[in-house]
Formats: C-alpha cells, sequence, structure tokens
C-alpha cells in the first residue's frame, strides 16, 4: 500500500521540529524512506513540500538539508503571528459555527480546570488545539494553513515557557470565545493581539546545536538544568 505523501511529510516535519534532524542535516531521500518504512517517491514529494514551507533547503552538491533561519527570520514569525492571529480571531467572530463554538467552549472547560490543577504540558497541548480550532473557524483555509505553518516553525525555533498565570491565560482565552461567539470582530480581535503578545514574551530563542539550551536577552541558560 502506498503511504500518502502528507503522511510522510508530516512526520519528517515533526522529527525536524522536534529536533531529531538537526539545522544543516542532509536528509537524503533513501535514509529519509528506510526510517518511515516508505519508498523514495512519498518522501520526495514530503521533502518538496517542507522546502516550500522553509524547513528544508537544496544545497548544490549536498541536496537537501534542514534550514538554518537565522534570528532575524524567527524574529519574523513572532511579528507574523502577532498579526495574524488577532485577524482569525476577528474573521472566525463573523464566520464561525456552532460546531467550532463547541469545541471552543469545550477546550477552554478543559484548559481551566487543568490550569486550576496545575497541568503544564496537558495546557499547551490543549492552547495548540484551541489556537487551531480558533483559526479554522475563521473559514479562511489560506489563513489556517498560514497560521499552521507558523506555529509548527515557532515550535521548532523557540523554547517557550509554560504561563506563569495559566488560569489567567486560560481566562483570556474564556474571554475570546465570549467575543467570537457575540459575534465581536473587534472585541475579538483586541483581546486575541494582547492574549498572543502575552504569551510571546514567554518564548525563548534555541540554540542551533544546543538541545535544551536558549538565548535570552543576557546569556544562553540551559533550560533543562535545576532552577533555584
Amino acid at each position: 500500500m502506498r503511504i500518502p505523501a502528507h503522511s510522510v511529510c508530516t512526520a519528517v516535519r515533526d522529527d525536524i521540529v522536534a529536533g531529531v534532524h538537526e539545522r544543516g542535516s542532509r536528509l537524503t531521500e533513501e535514509v529519509l524512506a528506510r526510517r518511515y518504512g516508505v519508498s523514495r517517491v512519498p518522501v520526495r514529494e514530503a521533502l518538496r513540500t517542507l522546502e516550500a514551507e522553509g524547513f528544508v533547503v537544496t544545497r548544490r552538491h549536498a541536496g537537501a538539508c534542514v534550514a538554518e533561519p537565522t534570528e532575524q527570520e524567527a524574529a519574523d514569525l513572532l511579528e507574523m503571528r502577532l498579526l495574524l492571529e488577532p485577524l482569525g480571531a476577528a474573521r472566525a467572530a463573523q464566520r464561525r459555527t456552532e460546531a467550532h463554538l463547541k469545541v471552543l467552549r469545550g477546550l477552554v472547560r478543559l484548559g481551566q480546570e487543568r490550569a486550576r490543577r496545575g497541568g503544564g504540558e496537558d495546557l499547551r497541548a490543549l492552547g495548540g488545539w484551541f489556537h487551531e480550532t480558533l483559526a479554522q473557524a475563521s473559514g479562511s483555509p489560506s489563513l489556517t494553513s498560514v497560521l499552521t505553518q507558523l506555529r509548527h516553525k515557532i515550535a521548532w525555533m523557540y523554547a517557550v515557557a509554560t504561563p506563569l498565570a495559566p488560569v489567567e491565560s486560560w481566562a483570556e482565552h474564556g474571554a475570546i470565545v465570549d467575543a467570537v461567539a457575540r459575534g465581536d470582530g473587534e472585541r475579538a480581535r483586541a483581546l486575541t493581539a494582547l492574549h498572543t503578545e502575552r504569551a510571546t514574551s514567554g518564548h525563548r530563542l534555541r540554540l542551533p546545536g544546543a538541545p535544551g539550551r536558549v538565548r535570552t536577552s543576557q546569556r544562553a541558560v540551559n533550560t533543562t538544568g535545576p532552577r533555584n
């Protein structure tokens, strides 16, 4: 049975984001085909897609390699998200369906419950699902696709600290959903802009070739080591 190229693309992208394939490393069709248990055809198609998304570059004499984005390119991603997330929320207020609202409200209830209990990784995953659903509610496949790519790239380039006040963060999610449910696009835009700006402050640029280490405004620190 032929494995769809999009499934291979997702697997390779996830491994790039997780650091399995390090920045600048070669991505040969033969090795990837063995790793994912597929033929070279879907691997070739997946690499083309990932190159279009910016995760892969083709170098002379080396072939496909994992991209090595600059700090400026990484900073641009956060700025783009600050502009596009509020736009998606404003459109969601006008185009959302009852099914979207049901999912969003369910995620908010679950997120608020986990936040009160002090959930960590669960909250990060729930937050991702929330913003993905909010983007889908915008009714714009193009915008949803761009926001999805931004989230993948930001997860690849940045380490994200657990929100210092998760209860307040999920209260903000709830306020956004209330604005979307009322069809108040401007309030949904403003609330999402504020929420995204606050969340962005917790991002720390990952250092290439140094797993668990990030760049701060002063120096690199090891996020996996003990904290005083």
